[in-house]
């Protein structure tokens, strides 16, 4: 049986994690997970992309510790005529989204990553642009799933939380009546990675990668070195190339004359 992992989860000990990833790409993350002997561990399924990207200041970016949830597909199915009247329909939808509530939120940190697992839900959809905005009051700063969204264009309007999801899958349907709440903060398989409560996730444009919470530090930490080696050399090489396109123009400029 898995158990959760025990750690320091004081205000000072996340801080300190979080700002050693502060800026730290996914590449980079990556590349520290092979100095510590985890190569090729912790990637979501690549097909899990962000919904928004913010180009200018990478807000879309996301770094913060795992709060795992988990639905499964409801047990209880409807058919047409299984009710007379609107108001029967709709009591029996406030007694199914009672199976599919947002519990976990009493469990929420300022700083947390949220991730959802779905698998056979079909077109339950557990994340909308309403709830965002909710989250996102809670602490939670970015949501990854196996599944999908719904509201898609005001998420992306609002650019307020990164989510990261199935590239070409939009979810339609409310969960009530679709799927059930069957726990949170325990370990989840999301998008072929096993995901404890805890662990660091990281993800941008190159996509999601989760660092176990026991080797965040060490991971951190060389990552950082081999992120300020790479922005030296970038740095280097766009001077060098700034210069020769500003020459360029020049040249241009000149002969036009």
């Amino acid at each position: 049986m898995l158990e959760n992992k025990s750690f320091d989860d004081s205000p000072t000990a996340r801080q300190e994690i979080l700002e050693l990833y502060e800026d730290l790409r996914v590449a980079d993350v990556m590349d520290g997970m092979d100095l510590v002997g985890l190569q090729d561990m912790g990637l979501f399924y690549n097909n899990i992309r962000p919904y928004w990207v913010d180009a200018e200041n990478f807000t879309h970016r996301i770094v913060g510790f795992a709060l795992t949830v988990r639905f499964v597909p409801n047990d209880r199915r409807i058919g047409e005529g299984s009710f007379d009247t609107i108001e029967g329909y709709q009591k029996w939808y406030k007694d199914q989204y009672a199976r599919a509530p947002h519990a976990w939120t009493s469990a929420a940190k300022d700083g947390d990553i949220l991730v959802i697992s779905s698998d056979g839900t079909g077109e339950a959809a557990n994340i909308g642009s309403n709830n965002t905005l909710w989250w996102y009051t809670l602490g939670i700063r970015g949501v990854v799933t196996n599944a999908s969204a719904r509201d898609q264009d005001e998420i992306v309007a609002e650019k307020v939380m990164p989510v990261y999801g199935q590239e070409d899958r939009a979810l339609r349907s409310v969960r009530a009546g679709r799927c059930i709440l069957e726990s949170y903060n325990f370990p989840v398989v999301c998008a072929g990675v096993l995901v404890f409560p805890g662990d660091l996730v990281v993800a941008d444009m190159d996509g999601v990668l989760v660092v176990p919470r026991e080797k965040a530090m060490e991971v951190g930490k060389a990552a950082r070195g081999i992120m300020k080696d790479d922005q030296a050399s970038r740095e280097k090489q766009l001077k060098e190339i700034r210069a020769k396109q500003a020459a360029e123009r020049k040249k241009k400029l000149d002969s036009t004359f």
